[in-house]
């Protein structure tokens, strides 16, 4: 029974499943595979075993980013409604075949690394608040959120993020060790490195060179990164038995299990680091940009920035939203 179960479930997560695209990742072993799969399979096993609801968690959700070139503004939109309502259908799907269905624990991350963004601690706070709101209004009530105070007891956020970095990041030098050796980590770094290029060029002013800007958002990008890895160990001592879901992309070896949660055509792409455009046939996201260079047009709801619409633009099957 158990194993009937788990190969559902893992046949789910497998068709919006985020991986390293060609290029982007190490040659990956068939023994390396199976054995991810296995151990997904065992922790699954274990919830079905016990009759629990089967518990994923997934670091998700920080804060919208701060350029304005890529995002709304600085609330939820319909990017975060489409990507908590795909979480929740997620949790139907399992339910459909085994009753305890399943649980989804967002383990918001804005907390850990927002000052490295430059998105403030009042707004990382903001962004939490207007998830939980959408997750209770809509009854989504598989899904539940927890943070650095939930981890620590405090919301002294400064103080928090020194523990973080005193008892659960590797040092710089281990990091930049992985990044040379680990394909995976170098794609990680890549990725985040670009974001934080594109944001600190959009925030720039006066005359300042653009390699000066690529090395600081390379400090930033190392800084997150050894956050991000601190709040994973973390959440594991806080979820050891649940299975760790991924919004970056992943070898398909890895214990963390990427996550399309919105259709799109660039796997790195998030809700809070683009907006949903609706072409009348498929929603997906894109950045800011690319949807006002389209001609596209803004859409409000609730008195705030929702989405952009445009005529259909695109028929590619991998940006559908399933969910």
């Amino acid at each position: 029974m158990e194993t009937d179960i788990s190969r559902k479930v893992l046949e789910f997560l497998h068709r919006y499943q985020r991986v390293h695209q060609s290029g982007e990742g190490v040659p990956t072993t068939t023994d390396r595979i199976g054995e991810a799969y296995e151990n997904r399979k065992s922790k699954i096993d274990s919830f079905v075993r016990r009759d629990k609801p089967i518990h994923f968690v997934i670091p998700a959700f920080p804060a919208k980013s701060p350029n304005r070139s890529k995002v709304l503004g600085s609330t939820p939109d319909l990017g975060e409604n489409i990507a908590l309502g795909f979480l929740q259908s997620l949790c139907d799907y399992v339910g459909h075949f085994y009753s305890p269905g399943a649980r989804i624990t967002i383990c918001s991350d804005g907390h850990v690394f927002g000052d490295v963004v430059g998105v403030s601690d009042i707004l990382v706070t903001e962004y939490r608040d207007e998830i939980e709101k959408l997750v209770a209004a809509a009854g989504w009530m598989s899904l539940d959120m927890f943070g650095l105070d939930d981890a620590f007891g405090s919301k002294d956020y400064p103080k928090l993020r020194d523990v973080l970095e005193c008892d659960y990041s590797d040092s710089l030098e281990e990091l930049k060790e992985s990044i040379r050796t680990d394909a995976a980590t170098r794609a990680l770094f890549d990725g985040i490195h670009r974001f934080m290029f594109e944001d600190a060029m959009s925030a720039c002013e006066g005359d300042v060179s653009k390699t000066k800007i690529r090395n600081q958002s390379k400090s930033s990008a190392y800084q997150t990164i050894r956050r991000s890895n601190a709040w994973s160990r973390v959440v594991s001592e806080h979820f050891p038995d649940a299975l760790r879901l991924s919004i970056h992309p992943q070898p398909p070896h890895s214990e963390k299990f990427g996550l399309h949660l919105v259709g799109t055509s660039d796997s790195w792409l998030t809700p809070w680091h683009g907006v949903v455009l609706d072409d009348g046939v498929h929603r997906r996201l894109v950045k800011r940009w690319k949807a006002e260079e389209l001609g596209a047009t803004m859409v409000s709801r609730h008195n705030r920035p929702s989405h952009f619409v445009a005529p259909r633009i695109a028929a590619d099957p991998k940006e559908e939203i399933s969910a």
